[in-house]
């Protein structure tokens, strides 16, 4: 059990990092546009300051606070996790990652965030210690309205894609790219690290054993 739980931990804690890595790339390629809810951060950065990854923790603060409210119960420990430190590893990497001048270096950095992203988010969420504020929202959509899952989180992208882009936000065939193949790439990156995190927590070494 108590290595179950160590390696569960590792792949949320890891797996956050990584996908605040890929978040940050597809900023420092901008020019393309990026993800819905980063062009939203972006634009209430260049609105009123702070910084993106203050903003990713203020929304999802505000995110948590209104599902909480609805759902009537406190949200499990690792979405409060999830908002705290995808919000200041995104400003650490962004502070870590230099601008990029050309176009050709942000398609190369953008393409490779998507990819980045994918990983990472698969690693994160394959322990189901807690879906991020984002999630959170989208599921509670989906029993308030009855909406498939496609259509929720179509809708909710896109109205907050549009938010962003009225303050300021990058929006652009980026964005479109985002929404498009980032869904088929979690496909197969989630139920990998679903099963890797299997195989490491109860390896057949130790099935035997036991």
């Amino acid at each position: 059990m108590h290595r179950t739980h160590l390696w569960r931990w590792i792949f949320f804690i890891v797996g956050q990092l990584i996908l605040s890595l890929g978040i940050t790339l597809t900023i420092k390629g901008h020019q393309l546009g990026i993800g819905p809810w980063d062009v939203l951060h972006v634009g209430l950065y260049r609105m009123f300051g702070l910084t993106i990854g203050t903003w990713s923790i203020l929304t999802g603060l505000f995110i948590v606070g209104s599902t909480a409210i609805y759902l009537r119960r406190w949200p499990q420990v690792g979405t409060w996790i999830n908002m705290i430190l995808i919000g200041l590893f995104i400003d650490f990497f962004n502070w870590l990652i230099p601008a990029v001048p050309t176009i050709a270096g942000q398609v190369a950095v953008f393409i490779l965030g998507i990819g980045v992203m994918a990983v990472g988010l698969g690693m994160y969420v394959s322990p189901n210690i807690g879906a991020g504020p984002r999630d959170t929202l989208m599921l509670v959509l989906i029993e308030k309205t009855g909406w498939s899952v496609k259509t929720v989180r179509t809708a909710l992208e896109v109205s907050v894609a549009l938010a962003g882009w009225l303050i300021g936000g990058p929006i652009g065939i980026g964005t479109v790219i985002i929404a498009l193949f980032f869904g088929p790439l979690l496909h197969y990156t989630l139920p990998y690290f679903q099963e890797l995190l299997r195989r490491l927590a109860d390896p057949p070494e130790a099935a035997q054993v036991n």
